[in-house]
């Protein structure tokens, strides 16, 4: 089952608390995370700060269109996290 973000809060610099739906919640730096065409923008501390939490998508987005995959972020949080693949019955 794919991790959802439920609440996100910007703490300054390029950290974020998150809070996810079962519970895990915690603070994740991504400075170390915004490279390539899409997340070079965000080095900026302002534009980083326009992060938005996306309740569809479950994950946090910016507008000019860079998110992370809730399990990326799930994972800083819990570093042994791996997404396990579902059977054909839909059983993990």
């Amino acid at each position: 089952m794919l991790p959802k973000l439920k609440e996100v809060k910007y703490q300054g610099d390029y950290r974020i608390w998150l809070r996810f739906s079962d519970g895990i919640e915690g603070e994740v730096d991504l400075k170390d995370e915004l490279w390539g065409e899409v997340f070079q923008p965000l080095k900026d501390r302002l534009r980083f700060a326009e992060l938005a939490l996306d309740k569809e998508l479950g994950t946090i987005v910016w507008p000019n269109g860079a998110d992370f995959a809730p399990e990326f972020l799930y994972q800083k949080l819990c570093p042994n996290y791996v997404l396990k693949p579902t059977s054909e019955s839909g059983a993990a």
